[in-house]
Formats: C-alpha cells, structure tokens, sequence
C-alpha cells in the first residue's frame, strides 16, 4: 500500500520560515537585528500570543519589547526580516513591556478558523520554543541554571556546561479503516459534554517504530489488531510541546475491548455516520487538528 499524502498543509505547518540557524551563534549580527526597525516579534504570555483581534485575528508583530522586558529568542527569517519572540509571563501588565501595544493576549487554538496560515505557523513556532525555555530552567543533570544561547535554541548549564536542546515528543495519530468504516474513539480527556469522536493517538516509547507504535497504541486502547500501516503526514503541535505523527492503518480484526482508563467510548463508522453525526448528537475534533484532516481526507474519497 502506498502512502496516502494529506492533499494541502495542516494548520501550524506553513510558517513559511527561514530558520537561519546559521546567525544563531552570530551575536553582533543578533544584536543588530533586533534594533533593526523592520524587525517582527512575537509577544508571548503565559501560554497566550499577542493578537490584534479587529476587524479579523492577526498576529500582532510590529510591537517589540521594551529594554527590560525580557530576552528574546530567534526564529528566523519572514521575507528577508528577522523575527523573535518575546516571553513577557514574569509581567502581570505584559501590554505594559512592549513599544506601541496593541491587541491582547489570546490563546491560539481559539484562533484557528480565522488567523492566517502563516502567522499560525509562526504563533506555533515561538509558543513551542518559549514553553520549552520556560521548563529548562535549571540543569536535569546536576541541577545548576541554564541561560539560553544560540538565539535562544539551546539551554547551557552554568555549572556543568551541559547543552540542553528543544524537546519535542513524537506521537502517532492514526485512522484505523476496515472496509468502508473507520475506528474513532472518545478519550477520558475529551470534554464529556462534547460528545466528540476522533482518531486514535498515543506517545512514541523508546525503543519503538512509529510503525509499531500505531500498532501498539490501537492494540491497547481498543483492542483492535491493525497489520498495514503508511505514513501521511506531520503537524507541529505545540500544546504543549508533540510533533503529530499521521498514519493510515488497516485493521485486521474489528471486535473491540476498551482501556476503560483511557478511552471512555469507541466505535466503527461509515461515511453516511460522519455526515449525519449531528442528528446522532456527536461531533469531529476540532478544524485546526491532524485528526480532523485525516478524518475528512477518507471522507472524501467516496467515489
């Protein structure tokens, strides 16, 4: 079997970003881009993003940081201008830290019908990197404080040197298919009021194919035995901090049993289920998730 390609970008995939990692150990050339008048910043702020929300959501960008507000990490190059981020959370007034403010700080996720492709890509950029930053402090070897370096790519350890890089954990999310019906199930994590049935998904353990890890993860939590299983496509995924994995898996056997801890329902469904779903009282994931496009991807492969 083939693999199945995702036909148009998933939303936080098109930053359009020129990472630039090679100005990154350049600190005269940092310094110098960050005074440059022509330079974007992300301003970030206990999870949320600087957003001016009128007349449509768009990422605020051009109000840099004041003198004190913080350091600001690289994140690249958008159409030849240098662009950072800013994390203002140690602020209660964040607005207050910034040149010529505007906006107001909103959660990303809450956007995504809305706010352009690009700018989510780089809102999602600078949210994974300044969460991680926020969470490597101090030294997971011997406990001493890190300061970033590299434009805010690395995390050294003031004591014993060590190099702390971005973390991102690998997870698969799979559209498990039989015939003409697919397997979705509902996570004792979902919202029960949302009633909402999406594709299976779990965390890569060490040691393990993604391969198997879709195996792994269907076997455990429906109890369905899946055989043939092809890559689509990835989706950055920074909440807080996974890199989505799409799969399409074929099942081989179709009676399920539920890790009750985990899943709190799962069913097989046609496409005529998924079109009438509200009349069923259930609903998909949300528009801005793997899950969803790979959902509506087999949806519209009806012939």
């Amino acid at each position: 079997m083939h693999d199945i390609p995702l036909p148009s970008a998933l939303l936080y995939s098109s930053a359009r970003l020129d990472r630039a990692s090679h100005r990154r150990t350049d600190a005269d050339w940092l310094a110098a881009a960050r005074a440059d008048t022509g330079a974007g910043f992300v301003a970030y702020w206990r999870g949320k993003l600087l957003i001016a929300p009128e007349p449509e959501p768009r990422a605020v960008l051009d109000a840099p940081p004041r003198e004190d507000a913080g350091e600001s990490v690289f994140l690249g190059l958008m159409n030849g201008s240098p662009v950072f981020a800013v994390d203002l959370s140690a602020h209660d007034a964040p607005l207050d830290a910034l040149h010529r403010p505007r906006g107001a700080f909103l959660e990303l996720r809450g956007l995504t019908a809305t706010l352009p492709a690009e700018e989510a890509g780089l809102l999602a950029t600078a949210r994974g990197l300044l969460y991680w930053q926020s969470r490597h402090k101090f030294c997971g070897v011997c406990g001493g404080a890190c300061a970033p370096e590299r434009g805010g790519h690395t995390m050294r350890c003031a004591q014993c040197g060590t190099e702390h890089f971005p973390r991102t954990d690998p997870a698969v999310i799979m559209l498990v298919a039989k015939g003409d019906r697919v397997l979705l199930g509902q996570s004792q994590k979902f919202p029960p009021e949302r009633n909402m049935f999406s594709t299976l998904a779990g965390f890569v353990e060490p040691g393990e194919s993604l391969e198997d890890a879709v195996r792994r993860e269907t076997l455990e939590e429906v109890g369905v035995h899946v055989g043939t299983v092809s890559y689509t496509g990835s989706q950055p995924w920074p909440f807080p901090a996974s890199l989505m994995l799409g799969f399409r898996a074929e099942a081989v056997s179709e009676a399920i049993t539920l890790d009750a801890e985990e899943m709190r329902a799962a069913a097989w469904f046609t496409r005529a289920d998924l079109a009438n779903r509200r009349e069923a009282g259930f609903n998909l994931p949300p528009r801005d998730s793997i899950a969803r496009k790979l959902i509506e991807d087999w949806i519209a492969e009806e012939h």
